[in-house]
């Protein structure tokens, strides 16, 4: 049951891409705190969950289950507004829906540079304008609400064989600051995480596709300075932060979960 102590007591929140990896993790972590959280994934994200026999979602207390697209506008409506009346109010949002890509500009047709910028861009936009109303509505309440978009440290680091997914990246980045100004002074609060390569259902694929998987994620442990990829948890962790009444002083702020990846520059590590 929720504990009205706790750090997110009585406050709902709705995490897209729910369903795995980071916003899986982010649901079960808000949910520990205290929240109600309503799960928002496609219908094959749900019954993957399911078939993998995990028990977090429809069986964990105060977490709920909407089924949508977010490349569908109106089952993003419909998503948003059911789970406002499951929860009966929404002051959190964690936009977390996301595909990847790789390639440089040369290898990606028209065709999949408008996909990845449906889901990870104008996704987002669909979720953001859906629950706006519950998130004004929140905030007139308790004097705030937050939303969080899950960005990428590709937003602001340039990735070798990434091109339209750092694109997409980045517009989520510019996104995050175009919001965080456009609703400040209604109370709603807007930040970004920008995660490091993490240890994720995608990313497990995308080693499973390469030539020799294990020689795959050495390279992609050594380019993070600590040496290893970030984990859902810690994404988890960060998102929670920012969307917690305890930050209530801070908006348009990018945290990065990256194991240093972005601001250390180090020196090789001698050869073992």
């Amino acid at each position: 049951m929720t504990n009205q102590s706790a750090e997110f007591g009585g406050l709902a929140a709705l995490v897209t891409g729910g369903a795995s990896g980071i916003g899986l993790a982010t649901a079960r972590l808000l949910a520990v705190r205290g929240a109600r959280v309503a799960v928002l994934d496609r219908p094959d994200g749900m019954e993957a969950l399911k078939a993998a026999g995990d028990s977090a979602v429809g069986e964990w207390p105060d977490l709920y289950p909407v089924a949508a697209d977010v490349t569908d506008d109106a089952e993003v409506r419909a998503a948003v507004a059911e789970a406002g009346r499951t929860l009966g109010r929404l002051d959190i949002v964690v936009n977390n829906a996301g595909i990847g890509a790789a390639g440089t500009v040369e290898d990606n047709d028209d065709a999949e540079w408008h996909r990845v910028l449906d889901v990870n861009v104008l996704g987002m936009v669909r979720v953001t304008r859906a629950a706006l109303p519950l998130l004004r509505e929140a905030a007139r309440d308790r004097g705030q609400a937050a939303i969080v978009n899950t960005c990428s440290v590709a937003a602001i680091a340039g990735l070798p064989q990434r091109a339209v997914y750092s694109a997409s990246k980045g517009a989520v980045y510019a996104l995050t600051l175009a919001m965080a100004a456009d609703h400040v002074a209604e109370g709603i609060r807007v930040n970004c995480v920008t995660p490091g390569t993490a240890d994720t259902p995608w990313v497990g694929r995308l080693l499973n596709a390469a030539p020799d998987p294990a020689a795959e994620r050495a390279a992609l442990n050594a380019r993070q300075p600590m040496g290893r990829l970030v984990t859902a948890d810690e994404v988890a962790g960060a998102i929670a932060y920012l969307a917690s009444p305890l930050a209530s002083a801070t908006t348009g702020t990018t945290l990065a979960v990256d194991g240093g990846m972005e601001s250390l520059r180090l020196r090789p590590r001698p050869a073992q």
